[in-house]
C-alpha cells in the first residue's frame, strides 16, 4: 500500500538539507546533544550525514578535542544545560566558528547569554524538528507522561507551560508537511470534567505558533496546488472504548498481546535460527524498513496469517529445490521449520519468521485465554448492538460468565469491567466493589475505574435517582453497517475514525469541532469536500521525477496517548478518501498501560516521578575544566623562549592556543608565546590538540577516548 508522502522522509531531507546548505562542499564538524541526536538517528543514518562533508558527530556533553582549525555545526536542544556546553565551547574556542542550528524555537533568552560569543558564530537558525516520526504517517513525542501531567489534579500547575511545548511539537509537524492548516478542535457538548477545556486551549496555543512562523518565515507556507490542510486537535478523553477493547488487526493485537519493548524503537526479543547450530537470541525491529511489516500490519489477523502463508508457499513454488513434496505447508509451524533450513536467504527467512512467530504467538494466546468470547461481549458493549445489530440482550451474564472463568487473565476481567461500566455510563459503588471482588482483583484496582472521571466518564452513579444517558458522539445509522460474520469481532471502529469520516464528507459538526478562526464562508466544508474528489493525484508522473502529491494533507493530535487502532483507522481513511492522514500524538497507549496511567491519576504526585519533578539536567563538571599550563622551562640555547619548529613553543597536548585577535592567555608562559609572525602562520595548527594525526601522549589516563576519536576522525572522512 504506497501512501505517497512519508513524514520520516520529509523530516530527514530537513536535516540533510538543512547540513548541506551549510557545509557547501566544506568540511565541517557536527555536534549534537542528547535529544537532538535521538531525533535525527530517528530519521538519518549516520553514513548520510557523514557523507555532506561532515568529518565526525560528537556529543556535546562529552570530552572532546580542541579544533580550531575547523568550523562546527551545532545541532541543538534550546535547554540551559546544552547552552552551557556551547557557552564553553565558546569560551575556549574549540572550534573556528560555528553554525547554530535549534531543533525548536528558544524559550530562554539566547541574546542575552550569545552577546559574548557573536563573532565566532557565522550563522543561526531554527530546524524545528522537535517530534520523532514513528511511521511515514504516524508521529509520536515520546512523552509517556503526558496522560498524568494533562489530566492529574495536582499537576494543574504543570498543564498551561505544558501545552506550550505541545503547541510547539504540533506547529512544528505542520511546518516540516509545508502546511499552515484550519485548525479545528474537540469542543465536548456536555462537558463534565475539568480537563473537557484541554483542546480549546491546546488549540489557540497552535494557532499563534503557526502565526508566529508566518510572520518569520515570509515563504511560509511554500507554493502548492494542494487544498488546505486541516490539523484537528483532540485529546483522550473523546474516546474511552478504543484503549479498552481487543483488537484483531496485526499490529494492534501484537502490541497489546506481545511483549514489544516499546523503548526509542518498537523491538521484539525472539530466537533465531532455532535448532540449528546458528540458534541466536535478537532483538528485531519493527519499522517501515521492514516491508513484510508495513504490508501486513493493518490487516486482520487471519488475512495476515493466510498473506503470511500464501507468501512463502509462493516462495517455494519459485525454489522447488528447498522442499519436497510430500512436506506440510499448511500450518504456521511447519513453515517456520522449513525456513531453519534456509541460510541463503537469511533476510527474506528473519522477516518471516519474525512475523510467522509473532501471528503464532498471538493466535496462542488468543485461543488459550478466551479472547474470541470476550472480545464478543465487547463489541456489543462498544457499539451497543449485537452481532445480528440488535439491542443486546443479558450483556451482564455474559460479563459475569467470563469473570469466572480461570483461563480470562486478570488484566482482561478488569478491561471487561471497565468496558462494562461505560457501557452502563456508571453503577453505584457497590457494584464495583461487588464486580471486582467476583474477578478475584484488589479492591486497589477500583482508582483505575473511579478515576476515569477525570477524562470525563461518569462511572458512579447515584443511587437514586435517574440520569440521562449522553447521546453518542457520532451516531450511527445500523441499516447502512454492513454484517460480516467472518469479522463481526471487529464491529468498533474507534471515534477518530468517525471523525475523519465527516470531516471528508464535508459534514463535521462545528458545534462539537469548532474553528480557532471561522471560516467566512459556511458552506466551505462542503465544497472542500467536492474538490478533494478534483485533486486525486497523478499516478503517471515520471520515474525520475518526484511525483506530484496534490492530495489534501490532514494532520490528527491526540493529546494524552493514542491507539493502534486509532493509526489504522488514519491510514484507511487516507486510502479511502484520497487523502494524506497523519497521527499524531504524545505517546502510543496499550490497554495495560493506559489502564495503569488512569490508576496513577489520584497518586501522591511524588510518585509519578514527573520529569518535571526531577533535578533539571545539568551540564557536565568536565566543562568548567581548565588545562594546566606547560611548565616554563630555560631554553638550552639561543635568544628567546623555548622553540620547536618553526620557533615556537610546543604546548602541552589538548591545550589550544587563541587564534590571533583573541583574549590573551591567562599565564605568563603562555602569554610569552608568539601568536603572529615570526613561527610561520602553520604553527598554531600543527600544535592544536584537535589537529588530525596528532600523536602526543596524553598526559593523564583520561584521554584514551581521545585517542579513538582521532583515529574516527581519520577513517571517519568520506573520500
Amino acid at each position: 500500500m504506497d501512501h505517497g508522502i512519508s513524514i520520516i522522509k520529509e523530516q530527514q531531507k530537513v536535516i540533510i538539507d538543512t547540513i548541506k546548505t551549510i557545509t557547501q562542499g566544506d568540511w565541517k564538524i557536527l555536534v549534537v546533544d542528547e535529544s537532538s541526536k535521538a531525533i535525527i538517528d530517528n530519521a538519518v543514518k549516520e553514513d548520510d550525514i557523514l557523507n555532506h562533508n561532515i568529518a565526525n558527530i560528537e556529543r556535546i556533553e562529552e570530552r572532546r578535542e580542541m579544533n580550531p582549525t575547523m568550523d562546527a555545526i551545532y545541532i541543538l536542544t534550546p535547554e540551559p544545560h546544552v547552552l552551557e556546553c556551547l557557552m564553553s565551547d565558546f569560551e575556549r574556542r574549540r572550534y573556528r566558528r560555528a553554525y547554530l542550528v535549534w531543533t525548536s524555537v528558544p524559550r530562554i533568552d539566547l541574546d542575552r547569554h550569545l552577546r559574548a560569543a557573536r563573532q565566532q558564530i557565522a550563522d543561526l537558525q531554527y530546524m524545528l524538528i522537535d517530534f520523532v516520526p514513528r511511521e511515514s504517517h504516524l508521529i509520536t513525542f515520546r512523552d509517556p507522561w503526558s496522560l498524568p501531567i494533562l489530566y492529574h489534579p495536582d499537576c494543574n500547575d504543570l498543564v498551561a507551560k505544558y501545552m506550550r511545548e505541545l503547541a510547539s511539537k504540533i506547529a512544528a509537524v505542520c511546518i516540516t508537511l509545508g502546511e499552515l492548516p484550519k485548525v479545528r478542535f474537540y469542543a465536548p457538548k456536555t462537558p463534565t470534567h475539568e480537563a473537557a477545556v484541554l483542546c480549546t486551549h491546546l488549540a489557540r496555543f497552535v494557532q499563534k505558533e503557526l502565526d508566529d512562523h508566518r510572520q518569520q518565515d515570509p515563504n511560509f507556507p511554500p507554493p502548492s496546488s494542494r487544498p488546505q490542510g486541516v490539523l484537528l486537535i483532540t485529546d483522550r478523553s473523546m474516546d474511552l472504548m478504543a484503549p479498552l477493547l481487543h483488537e484483531f488487526t496485526y499490529q494492534a493485537m501484537a502490541h497489546d498481546l506481545l511483549p514489544i519493548k516499546e523503548g526509542v524503537k518498537p523491538m521484539y526479543h525472539m530466537k533465531i535460527n532455532e535448532g540449528t547450530p546458528m540458534e541466536e537470541e535478537k532483538d528485531m525491529e519493527l519499522n517501515d524498513k521492514d516491508k513484510v511489516w508495513v504490508e501486513n500490519r493493518h490487516r486482520h489477523m487471519k488475512d495476515t496469517i493466510d498473506k503470511l502463508m500464501g507468501d512463502f508457499k509462493k516462495f517455494l513454488d519459485q525454489n522447488p529445490n528447498f522442499t519436497d513434496k510430500n512436506q506440510d505447508t499448511t500450518s504456521l509451524n511447519a513453515i517456520k521449520d522449513m525456513m531453519a533450513g534456509l541460510p541463503q536467504f537469511q533476510e527474506m527467512k528473519e522477516a518471516y519468521s519474525l512475523h510467522l512467530t509473532m501471528a503464532q504467538e498471538s493466535m496462542n494466546i488468543f485461543q488459550r485465554h478466551k479472547l474470541p468470547d470476550i472480545a464478543s461481549i465487547e463489541q456489543t458493549m462498544a457499539t451497543g448492538l449485537d452481532e445480528d445489530l440488535k439491542k443486546p440482550k443479558n450483556v451482564l451474564d455474559q460479563v459475569v460468565r467470563l469473570l469466572d472463568d480461570e483461563s480470562v487473565t486478570p488484566l482482561d476481567r478488569l478491561r471487561l469491567i471497565v468496558v462494562y461500566i461505560l457501557y452502563r455510563d456508571g453503577v453505584i459503588s457497590e457494584d464495583i466493589k461487588r464486580l471486582l471482588a467476583h474477578s478475584s482483583l484488589s479492591p486497589s484496582e477500583a482508582g483505575k475505574i473511579t478515576n476515569l472521571e477525570l477524562l470525563g466518564a461518569q462511572p458512579i452513579r447515584p443511587l437514586k435517582g435517574f440520569r440521562t444517558p449522553p447521546p453518542p458522539l457520532f451516531p450511527r445509522n445500523s441499516k447502512n453497517l454492513a454484517q460480516s460474520e467472518e469479522y463481526a469481532l471487529s464491529r468498533f471502529e474507534p471515534a477518530v475514525k468517525h471523525m475523519l469520516e465527516d470531516l471528508c464528507g464535508g459534514v463535521l459538526d462545528q458545534s462539537v469541532f469548532p474553528y480557532t478562526i471561522p471560516p467566512q464562508d459556511g458552506t466551505e466544508d462542503a465544497m472542500a469536500a467536492q474538490g478533494s474528489l478534483r485533486t486525486a493525484a497523478p499516478r503517471w508522473a515520471s520515474a525520475n521525477r518526484r511525483q506530484v502529491e496534490n492530495r489534501q494533507r490532514i494532520i490528527v493530535f491526540v493529546a494524552g496517548g493514542a491507539t493502534y487502532s486509532e493509526a489504522r483507522a488514519c491510514y484507511e481513511v487516507s486510502e479511502k478518501h484520497n487523502r494524506d492522514v497523519f497521527l499524531a500524538t504524545t505517546h502510543m497507549l496499550t490497554p495495560s498501560l493506559f489502564l495503569r496511567q488512569v490508576g496513577d491519576l489520584t497518586v501522591d504526585r511524588r510518585r509519578l516521578d514527573l520529569p518535571q519533578d526531577r533535578p533539571k539536567p545539568r551540564a557536565p563538571a568536565h566543562i568548567h575544566e581548565r588545562p594546566a599550563p606547560p611548565q616554563a622551562q630555560m631554553p638550552p640555547a639561543g635568544p628567546g623562549p623555548a622553540a620547536g619548529p618553526g620557533g615556537q613553543r610546543r604546548p602541552a597536548a589538548g591545550v589550544a592556543p587563541p587564534p590571533s585577535g583573541g583574549p590573551r592567555p591567562p599565564t605568563k608562559a603562555l602569554g610569552a608565546m608568539t601568536m603572529g609572525g615570526g613561527g610561520g602562520g602553520s604553527s598554531i595548527s600543527s600544535s592544536s590538540g584537535g589537529r588530525l594525526g596528532e600523536e602526543r601522549p596524553s598526559s593523564g589516563g583520561g584521554e584514551k577516548p581521545g585517542k579513538e576519536k582521532k583515529k574516527r576522525n581519520i577513517f571517519g572522512i568520506k573520500k
